[in-house]
């Protein structure tokens, strides 16, 4: 192992106890488990693709709960306003002046459930709070709590009654990963230990708010070695020019993988990023961002395969210096 200047055994100790309680509620997702909190020391956002019943939420509120952290859902639906998710300016009549009641986007991680469900004009107003951190209502600005981290669910089977993610907005999500269901084994150890009780309503926290924001700008210092660097944005700047590629990843995507490739480099307690890290994590961070042109997909090809192509196109560094 290298010297681990730049990592405080502290943070160290911290992440693997948050890991310990989400493995806990969550059985046999240890790569979905790193991967949100990758997300959550780079400050990205996630979107969670998968079919009902499979433990999005709970994997969701058992971070919250992990980390103290202020935790509010939002249901989605066509009837939802952009005023239910930012809050409203309201008349003060024995005062004469208007009063801001923030919305529940006033948190640390707020939970979009099914939010292909809501309309384009309402999920519009998510844009500014994901990517400046701060929301607009009637002229006035208003900071988010920090951290702030949205994870928002969708349904990819039933698509009654639901509205398309524009690019733009899924261009805003750091990472985009479904859980799955378990295997068998796990499936039965999980109606074992949740038949008395569920897991997360033992859950104690074990880290506070300010714990994750000192751990997420000691994650910006992790080393990215200049031909690692390289490797990155050669990986990002392929897949705009593949051939089975219509929209390639975009500079924000570029910037994205730096980020998540350093949160995990500090996840896998290194101070340096290394390949292999950008190799797991471009699926998750690019996937969702490309879209294949007609011709590839009239094909058979999927975006992962397509992605496994580029990387046999980009060469592997095989020396870095720190």
């Amino acid at each position: 192992m290298r010297n681990m200047e730049a990592i405080v055994s502290e943070d160290i100790g911290v992440l693997k106890r948050i890991q310990a309680n989400l493995e806990s509620c969550i059985l046999g997702k240890t790569d979905e488990i790193k991967l949100l909190m990758t997300a959550m020391l780079a400050g990205g956002h996630v979107l969670l693709e998968d079919v009902p019943g499979t433990g999005k939420t709970i994997l969701i509120k058992s971070l919250a709960k992990s980390i103290r952290g202020q935790f509010r859902r939002i249901q989605c639906n066509p009837d939802l306003l952009p005023t239910d998710i930012t809050g409203v300016s309201i008349y003060h009549p024995k005062d004469e002046v208007f009063i801001f009641r923030p919305g529940p986007i006033m948190t640390h991680i707020l939970l979009a459930d099914e939010i292909n469900r809501a309309t384009t004009k309402t999920q519009s107003a998510l844009l500014e709070a994901m990517e400046e951190r701060h929301i607009t209502v009637d002229g006035n600005t208003h900071e988010l709590p920090q951290p702030f981290m949205m994870l928002a669910t969708q349904n990819p089977i039933d698509f009654e009654g639901t509205y398309t993610l524009p690019e733009a907005q899924l261009d805003r999500f750091m990472m985009k990963f479904s859980l799955g269901y378990p295997d068998e084994a796990t499936e039965t150890k999980m109606i074992i230990s949740q038949s008395i009780v569920h897991p997360l309503e033992k859950l104690e926290p074990v880290a506070d708010i300010e714990h994750i924001l000192g751990m997420q700008q000691r994650a910006k210092r992790v080393h990215l070695d200049d031909a690692v660097a390289s490797y990155l944005v050669s990986i990002t700047r392929q897949t705009r020019e593949h051939n089975s590629i219509f929209l390639g990843a975009s500079p924000r995507a570029t910037l994205a993988l730096v980020q998540a490739a350093k949160a995990f480099a500090l996840l896998q307690e290194r101070d340096y990023v290394i390949p292999d890290d950008i190799k797991f994590l471009a699926p998750y961070v690019l996937g969702h961002r490309l879209i294949l042109n007609a011709e590839a997909r009239m094909d058979g090809a999927t975006v992962q395969s397509v992605l496994q192509s580029v990387f046999q196109q980009v060469r592997v560094p095989i020396r870095m210096e720190k």
